[in-house]
């Protein structure tokens, strides 16, 4: 080994450990003076030893025991208190989800699967539930602030740490030799700065310079795929986010203004695109000259299912197919049924078999349960039956889905309508609850009315509205008898259905209706 006391010029010697001794990490400093210094592998100084020739091995020494000590007192400490980082959870697709309540403050005491803050996407809120039961330590977060799926909410130091896995510690990162000093005797510093680490940038913002250099606008995968869904080429959307990144928000202004704003004729996409829209704008009026006004703002969900209703209305060719289905006998059954589940408190309403009936219904004509791909060119037929149906709520109208419907009971199709539009009213509805849909049903039944034409919700290809029944006289062939009829609207998509085979789907459903058993077949 080299004499680390030759010169008067700071030097780094790494020493191997003693034969015999575990094989730990060690560096010793040696200077003129023959003071030497066990460093450790984190660059901080152990001890400082007053030896001759290099004495390497006694630092060595030290700097093992030192970090045996250290290793037990970081398992101590580790057991008295744990840190946990809450994030926003799996939330599907949605990006940059604004932030509108916060539940806790720092130093409030959480169970597990508290709310700590309550996030509002599209159509729906939801709340970043508490990892663990603990103390709120830091909220990383304030109201307003946008998160998607990973971002850190707060900290929290669990109540029961020692019920935990401790956390284990991050491997050490060995010093980098310094640059050769000038000879001077320089005073040893307490410790060694690690060696700065350049963090690989993330794969988005890779993406993105690559997109940039190609030519291609600066949005995210999410916004590009909500633009592909809206028909929007998004070379016309200008971008209002960091480096004229174009956001969720940007599209949906330039659709508002694609639907509102004249502009010139030109032969839309095959899938639907909302390019070309010719339409005179919209009309500016100040309505305070003709009387007392007051402003009240629409509610997000609103504005949100408001742009895309726009959109299905003026893209998607609406036919709208009338009809009547016998229930007599099925409104009977139904109130038996509700007679014998009385005890256990779930109610069946018409909703449950009108969505049964439907399965049977797209089974018989498959085209119906299918949707346009991007092209238009293409009918993607789906093998699956998720139903949606319309909800009422406070904030506006969403679409819950019920998945699997042809594999459930009407029991079970209505006990999962009955949470869902609880979830919908309380506002408590995931991503997961509204996506994945092949048929919706609106129903204004239970308010009234004859007749209506439902608005269909892209991508799929049809909707089907039911109003209220109510008895009319019926021709047996012999004498007129009282029947309980009910109103079916059916609006589809004219590109994929022809009026023939709407007239045959809603016939045969009205024949599904009056004799329930057919759902057998």
């Amino acid at each position: 080994m080299r004499d680390a006391t030759r010169t008067s010029t700071r030097r780094f010697v790494r020493a191997p450990p003693p034969r015999g001794a575990d094989s730990m990490p060690c560096i010793a400093f040696a200077r003129k003076s023959g003071e030497l210094h066990g460093i450790g592998a984190n660059g901080s100084v152990i001890k400082r030893i007053h030896g001759q020739n290099g004495d390497i091995s006694n630092a060595c020494r030290v700097f093992r025991r030192h970090r045996k000590l250290h290793n037990r007192s970081s398992t101590a400490g580790g057991l008295m208190a744990q840190t946990i980082e809450a994030k926003v959870p799996d939330i599907g697709a949605n990006k940059d989800i604004p932030i509108i309540e916060l539940l806790v403050k720092v130093g409030d005491t959480v169970s597990k699967d508290q709310g700590l803050v309550t996030l509002e996407s599209d159509k729906a809120t939801m709340e970043v539930p508490a990892p663990a039961a603990g103390v709120v330590k830091a909220l990383s977060v304030q109201l307003g602030d946008k998160v998607s799926e990973g971002s850190l909410v707060a900290i929290i130091e669990a109540a029961d740490a020692a019920a935990q896995k401790p956390v284990a510690a991050p491997a050490a990162t060995p010093a980098a030799p310094p640059a050769v000093a000038a000879p001077a005797p320089v005073e040893m510093p307490a410790a060694l700065p690690a060696p700065a680490v350049t963090a690989p940038k993330p794969a988005p913002a890779v993406a993105n310079e690559a997109a940039l250099a190609a030519g291609l606008p600066y949005a995210s995968p999410a916004v590009r795929q909500f633009a592909r869904e809206l028909g929007v080429d998004l070379a016309q959307v200008g971008g209002s986010g960091r480096k004229s990144r174009i956001t969720r928000e940007d599209v949906q202004n330039f659709v508002k203004q694609a639907l509102s704003a004249p502009r010139a004729a030109a032969s839309a996409p095959a899938g639907g695109g909302g390019a070309g829209l010719n339409l005179l704008p919209w009309p500016n009026v100040d309505f305070n000259k003709f009387g007392p006004t007051e402003s009240k703002s629409l509610s997000r969900i609103k504005k949100i299912s408001g742009a895309n209703l726009a959109r299905n209305w003026v893209m998607i060719p609406h036919v709208t197919q009338f009809d009547e289905a016998d229930i007599t006998d099925l409104e009977a059954f139904r109130v038996q049924l509700n007679k014998e589940n009385e005890k256990s408190g779930l109610k069946l309403t018409m909703l449950a078999f009108l969505l049964k009936a439907s399965v049977a219904a797209l089974k018989k004509f498959p085209d119906f349960n299918a949707s346009l791909d991007a092209s238009g060119e293409n009918l993607i037929l789906k093998q699956y039956f998720h139903l949606g149906f319309a909800a009422d709520t406070p904030n506006g109208l969403v679409v819950p889905v019920i998945r699997d419907v042809d594999q459930k009971g009407v029991l079970q199709i209505a006990k999962e309508t009955s949470e869902l539009a609880a979830k919908a009213r309380d506002g408590k509805l995931g991503p997961a609850d509204m996506q994945g849909g092949c048929f919706s049903i609106s129903s204004l039944g239970g308010i009234g009315g004859t007749a209506f034409t439902p608005i269909i919700n892209a991508p799929e290809v049809a909707i089907l509205g039911v109003s209220k029944s109510s008895h009319k006289p019926h021709w047996n062939g012999s004498a007129f008898e009282p029947k309980l009829m009910l109103p079916l609207s059916l609006s589809y998509d004219h590109r994929v259905i022809d009026g023939a085979a709407a007239a045959r789907f809603t016939a045969y459903l009205a024949q599904v209706l009056a004799d329930f058993r057919r759902v057998m077949l």
